[in-house]
């Protein structure tokens, strides 16, 4: 057997970077807005809507945002016009629910790694596993169990995004160890803060690499 990944790349700022992605074989790219965190990856909603239309076909797009309710998070999905929209801070099954019912984007809800998922299976499209800091954000750049990670993977319907801490050298490894659906990475592709287009090859090829699993 071979283990690999669908890889997406967060944090885009420039059209530059989102063809960096599309040019390395990214499957999908977040593009961060209207989050109440102070994060140098954070756009504005009019560049968001011009990043999701840089990006070129077969390309996924994901809205990562905080939304204060299901209602203002569906509104901000077709201002801007993303394909899936990750959220974070909201872990309630019920308000889960209410979100995927209110857009047709495919909902992403992130969590922390620590978090009892088995209560969430089922009322999203995909649960982003990550470290998260006290706000609920991610980006940490911190990794966790991926032991723990591989058993989420094994007893959850719905399928399993891994983040956190991930990068060129490594994300190999947690591939084989993990076999999540996909893996997300934003500070392991940066250079002094910035999307380097080296990084993002290099993390792509090694994600989706075939090797013995």
């Amino acid at each position: 057997m071979t283990a690999r990944s669908r890889v997406k790349i967060c944090g885009m700022r420039t059209p530059a970077n989102v063809r960096a992605a599309a040019d390395a074989g990214a499957d999908a790219v977040g593009i961060i807005a209207d989050v109440p965190v102070d994060t140098h990856r954070e756009v504005s909603v009019d560049r968001a809507r011009d990043l999701v239309a840089a990006a070129p076909p077969f390309l996924a797009t994901t809205l990562v945002t905080m939304p204060g309710t299901p209602s203002s998070a569906a509104d901000l999905v077709e201002t801007i016009g993303t394909d899936h929209i990750q959220v974070h801070g909201i872990e309630d099954p019920d308000t889960l629910d209410t979100l995927c019912a209110a857009t047709p984007a495919q909902v992403i809800a992130a969590v922390d790694a620590g978090a009892d998922l088995a209560a969430l299976d089922g009322h999203v499209d995909a649960l982003l596993v990550d470290s998260t800091d006290e706000s609920g954000g991610g980006g940490t750049g911190e990794t966790h169990d991926w032991e723990r990670a591989r058993a989420l993977v094994d007893s959850l319907e719905t399928p399993v995004i891994l983040a956190g801490g991930l990068a060129p050298g490594n994300v190999g490894r947690a591939v084989r160890t993990v076999r999540p659906y996909a893996v997300d990475v934003a500070s392991g592709v940066e250079r002094d803060a910035t999307v380097d287009p080296e990084r993002v090859r290099s993390f792509v090829a090694a994600a989706k690499e075939e090797v013995p699993a």
